[in-house]
């Protein structure tokens, strides 16, 4: 029995959106498990990528039929305004027939403007999840995901996150052995989970300037557990805490703490999500206590260590707890 999965695309269309979970799928029904992808669109025929490439011989929505699963791709005018009427009218009558809708990306913005997200948990790329939230308020979007279940619907970030949602949907269809065997035939990573975030502190953070702030910050960066407070600091920089302070202000636009804690925090949620305890995570990222680790997870994510843990742990590697 194979499962029917139509991808809803468009002039524009990213195309990572698109191909990436094709790919997943494909290398699925090479271990036995049958999908059967189809492209569809609002009128069908041909379809322009925003990379210039073509995607040939599309289905028009109306004539797909009933599917096991939609994917509604995305593309960056999705996020500069509203999509026009006859991409709605395609998404709205492929989702009413699929027991499962899924986006990647901005493909986001086309459930939400059809209120399919509203009261829902959502997310989208980064870069745009504030735009979501704002024209589409009903949606409880959250930014730092890599991709969100509720209900039958299935959200990702951005572009490469659709890879993450389709071995997801894998994992839930025929299990973590096989999602892990595309993931491993794929050479992409099976540890990054739906709770991962789209990005962490190393790749938000702006570059410093100065080289002995780089040294600096590459080494909390690859032990952020080590001491790492303002003293030891400032004395493996052979500088003053004083100097040092101004260098993160000027560079950084923060404080030594409040950085080394944001970096401790992002170890706290991979361990959580690689399936460590509280206490394990608190210890291991250099946070210390339960308490700490809770205060931290307070003050940024407005959540619990184990609340996070319960609802972002979607897709777990092998591991055993600490």
């Amino acid at each position: 029995m194979t499962h029917r999965v139509a991808f809803l695309v468009f002039d524009e269309v990213t195309l990572l959106d698109v191909s990436g979970p094709l790919e997943v799928l494909h290398q699925a029904g090479r271990l036995g498990h049958g999908y059967t992808p189809l492209l569809a669109s609002p009128r069908g025929g041909d379809v322009t990528t925003s990379s210039g490439l073509t995607l040939a011989r599309t289905v028009a929505a109306t004539e797909v039929g009933p599917v096991d699963t939609l994917v509604v791709a995305g593309a960056d005018r999705l996020a500069e305004r509203r999509a026009e009427p006859e991409l709605l009218s395609a998404a709205a009558a492929l989702a009413e027939r699929a027991p499962r809708v899924a986006s990647v990306c901005t493909g986001a913005f086309v459930l939400a403007e059809l209120g399919l997200l509203d009261g829902r948990r959502a997310t989208t790329h980064w870069r745009h999840a504030k735009t979501l939230a704002h024209r589409h308020p009903g949606v409880h979007v959250e930014p730092d995901a890599l991709h969100i279940r509720d209900g039958r619907y299935v959200t990702s970030a951005g572009i490469s996150a659709g890879i993450d949602l389709a071995l997801a949907l894998v994992e839930h269809d025929h299990g973590a052995d096989t999602a892990r065997e595309v993931a491993r035939e794929l050479v992409v990573f099976m540890q990054r989970p739906g709770g991962q975030s789209q990005f962490s502190t190393a790749l938000a953070t702006p570059p410093a300037r100065s080289d002995l702030l780089n040294s600096l910050t590459a080494s909390v960066l690859a032990d952020p557990a080590a001491d790492h407070s303002l003293p030891a600091m400032a004395a493996a920089a052979t500088v003053s805490t004083r100097h040092l302070t101004r260098l993160f202000r000027t560079e950084l636009h923060t404080t030594p703490a409040r950085w080394v804690e944001r970096v401790r925090l992002d170890r706290a949620q991979q361990l959580l999500l690689d399936g460590h305890s509280v206490t394990s995570a608190a210890h291991h990222s250099g946070l210390g206590t339960d308490e700490t680790l809770r205060r931290a997870f307070a003050r940024h994510l407005g959540t619990t260590p184990t609340d996070y843990r319960r609802r972002f742990a979607t897709t777990r590697p092998p591991h055993t707890p600490a």
